[in-house]
């Protein structure tokens, strides 16, 4: 017995040519999500805003523009477009370096000298993550659509510290006073 040949028949007809293009808004909430608890945002929002923080005034731009950690005579600078800001050692410059890139104008920067080393850490390495996830997301599609998603995400981020705040002017000392001992 012989079986009858069969066609087969392709969805080809069926299916639309136009494939729906992602749009920088999916691709920014996507990054977004994946980020999760380790974003820029949430490393502010949970880790820095709780301690003892001093403010800061940062006045970076908006738009994009170059950062840079410097090494010279004088010690540490970050220079942020074309503004040298003389910082006390390489974790500070490394931590504001990371605002200055979201364009922040005014950031909280912890009191604890020694608490900004591996917050920078986690700063820098949120920065980064960011950074290939939209080349990873993006990829395939044009640099207009990978530079909508980044402007989308720096913009976000910039707004969600502006409205967390930057803390007081100067840290508070909440000392208990002691009573001179009775003579």
């Amino acid at each position: 017995m012989k079986t009858k040949p069969q066609t087969i028949q392709t969805i080809d007809a069926h299916v639309s040519r136009r494939v729906r293009p992602v749009k920088a808004e999916d691709i920014a909430a996507e990054v977004t999500q994946q980020l999760g608890g380790a974003s820029i945002v949430a490393i502010y929002r949970d880790k820095i805003r709780p301690l003892r923080t001093r403010q800061y005034e940062l006045r970076a731009p908006a738009k994009k523009s170059v950062v840079e950690v410097l090494h010279t005579l004088l010690g540490i600078e970050l220079k942020v477009a074309n503004r040298r800001l003389i910082c006390p050692d390489l974790a500070t410059a490394r931590y504001l370096s990371v605002f200055a890139r979201l364009g922040c104008s005014l950031i909280a920067v912890p009191y604890d000298i020694s608490q900004i080393s591996w917050i920078a850490d986690e700063l820098e390495s949120s920065w980064h993550r960011m950074m290939l996830l939209i080349d990873h997301l993006s990829s395939g599609r044009s640099d207009r659509i990978r530079g909508m998603v980044r402007q989308r995400l720096i913009c976000e981020a910039r707004t969600a510290i502006d409205s967390l705040g930057a803390g007081s002017r100067f840290p508070e000392f909440n000392q208990v006073q002691r009573k001179a001992p009775k003579r």
